[in-house]
């Protein structure tokens, strides 16, 4: 992993996790656009518009500079095409946040959200001197259970019926990782 703190990106073998464009708004949108994703996260809309991708998009670079939340798009380090995207919150207080990631459905199964979420597990521990990372996943999702565990995150707990999702209730399976000593 290496970061850019000049351009804010973050580049792996693969890949480039870099702010979020406004012309990247359309290739969100058709990512977003699906059930498949929308049934697996907590808080994207379905259907989701280019609109909502705006939206969205605005507030990245003020999250960022703020240290608050770095919102990443996940992109191919040679063609620049746009997987999905990683987000990691910033507390402060407790030097902790939380990992969330999205990829688009035809990208999975090819390893970029493991390959993304372990850059941003080392940014947050060796670039902003995190304590903790913690994620959570719905139990009907497990594909996300295991990029959590191939990043060495443990398993921490369930949250038994914690959220409602179209009409059903979802477990919630969280994840954790702390800083080891010698890091």
């Amino acid at each position: 992993m290496i970061f850019n703190d000049q351009n804010k990106t973050i580049s792996t073998n693969r890949l480039i996790l870099r702010l979020f464009q406004k012309s990247d708004a359309t290739t969100v949108a058709k990512l977003c656009n699906n059930y498949n994703i929308y049934k697996s996260t907590l808080y994207l809309p379905y259907p989701y518009e280019e609109a909502d991708a705006l939206g969205w998009i605005e507030q990245h670079l003020e999250n960022f500079n703020t240290n608050r939340l770095y919102e990443l798009a996940i992109t191919d380090k040679k063609s620049g095409e746009l997987y999905g995207a990683i987000g990691l919150s910033n507390n402060e207080t407790f030097q902790q946040g939380e990992l969330a990631y999205w990829v688009g459905e035809e990208y999975w199964g090819k390893g970029y959200a493991t390959e993304a979420a372990q850059a941003m597990v080392e940014f947050a521990f060796e670039i902003k001197n995190y304590h903790k990372i913690f994620a959570r996943y719905f139990g009907s999702n497990p594909a996300s259970g295991k990029v959590m565990e191939k990043i060495g995150m443990k398993k921490e707990g369930i949250l038994i019926d914690q959220v409602k999702k179209d009409g059903h209730f979802e477990d919630l399976v969280y994840y954790g990782i702390v800083k080891s000593k010698g890091e």
